[in-house]
């Protein structure tokens, strides 16, 4: 993913600490090839700990995450690649 253009929706722009923001990316760009053009981030606090579950269904992929956060939220994300451009959105932007 790391060729194409990324963009990001506005609820991920006002829900989304830049820094979770970027992890995400990370995330994808370290995962190994073949990757999905689907790429799902589940986000869950953890006391003062954020738990990020980042998985894809093809090929089947999943890593856990745990990281020191301020304000842990709680949400679901999707990174959407179509090829010519990536896509991060929140799943109730879907």
């Amino acid at each position: 993913m790391t060729e194409t253009k990324r963009y990001l929706t506005c609820g991920v722009d006002n829900t989304i600490p830049l820094e979770l923001q970027l992890f995400m990316w990370e995330c994808v760009d370290c995962m190994p090839a073949p990757k999905d053009y689907l790429q799902v981030f589940e986000l869950k606090p953890v006391g003062f700990l954020q738990s990020i579950t980042h998985r894809s269904e093809e090929p089947q992929y999943q890593m856990e995450y745990v990281i020191p956060m301020e304000k842990p939220i709680n949400e679901k994300l999707y990174i959407i690649d179509d090829g010519d451009h990536s896509t991060m959105l929140l799943a109730s932007e879907y």
